[in-house]
């Protein structure tokens, strides 16, 4: 059985096609970063972070992102643009993803932080 936050990941990538983002990357590493999915919309390459929690009795799963991981995924996002020679516009967002009974709940928050 795989864990709650892998399938979370999963239910992301399958969330942002649906919704016409293009899915570049994922798990991308960076010395000890890494940044969840990679993907691009529009011209914006997007950096997605994503938060599962089995319920919001201990926050919004949104808020579980620290300022050091914050600089963590910066760093690797600054990796990943030099290794592709990106140009462009980027983005960070956050998808979260909470259990709700049998069902998950999926929250896209765009251009979270930076």
């Amino acid at each position: 059985m795989q864990s709650f936050g892998k399938k979370g990941e999963d239910l992301a990538v399958e969330f942002l096609e649906r919704a016409g983002y293009l899915i570049l990357d994922r798990n991308f590493r960076y010395k000890r970063s890494e940044i969840d999915i990679i993907c691009s919309r529009e011209g914006l390459l997007i950096f997605v972070e994503v938060k599962s929690r089995s319920s919001k009795a201990f926050g919004q799963p949104e808020t579980f992102v620290s300022k050091s991981q914050e600089q963590s995924i910066l760093q690797a996002a600054e990796a990943y643009m030099i290794e592709d020679n990106w140009q462009g516009d980027i983005r960070f967002d956050i998808i979260a993803i909470y259990k709700k009974g049998e069902f998950e709940e999926i929250e896209h928050f765009q251009d979270a932080f930076y």
